[in-house]
């Protein structure tokens, strides 16, 4: 890539263990494909989980790095170009509160998924990407970043909207 821009992709899976995540962005599918769209370095925060990404990308230039855990991950989303996150509240609003262009992957393996409904309401403002370990390479494919509307904190009838409906309250 030559003295071009540094374009990182920054990859959080939390706390837990995401192993479906990890394992498909370090697919040489999927690094292709953000090498494609221009990015020049992925990094991985793997959580708890067990499998260890290769730090080598084939024959692409996509520079690979991937650690456990940090205090805080604000300064990683910061110099992000692109997130790619579980779908854990905390992660998807850090993300969205910095204004940096957000995939998240919902973990179809957590019991009761709520958290699969709240990034499914946010792709539906256009606020993010919502994708599954499985549709995640179609994602990135097809993406277009200019689709994404800025989210504004403090919008909170729309939350407390969503929240009414999970509890089962009747729309006022």
């Amino acid at each position: 890539m030559g003295g071009g821009e540094r374009r990182v992709v920054f990859v959080t899976v939390g706390t837990t263990c995401f192993d479906a995540l990890v394992k498909v962005v370090d697919s040489e599918e999927v690094k292709q494909a953000l090498l494609q769209n221009g990015y020049t370095h992925l990094v991985i925060q793997m959580g708890r989980g067990t499998y260890m990404p290769t730090e080598a990308s084939g024959n692409s230039d996509l520079q690979v790095e991937h650690f456990t855990f940090s205090p805080s991950i604000a300064d990683y989303i910061r110099e992000a170009s692109l997130v790619i996150s579980h779908a854990g509240s905390g992660s998807i609003f850090e993300t969205l509160r910095l204004g940096k262009p957000l995939i998240v992957v919902v973990n179809e393996d957590l019991m009761d998924n709520h958290q699969s409904e709240l990034a499914d309401e946010l792709a539906e403002r256009n606020h993010l990407f919502c994708a599954h370990p499985q549709t995640l390479l179609e994602t990135v494919e097809a993406m277009d970043l200019n689709v994404l509307q800025p989210y504004m904190p403090g919008e909170a009838k729309p939350v407390v909207a969503l929240i009414n409906k999970f509890l089962g309250f009747p729309d006022s």
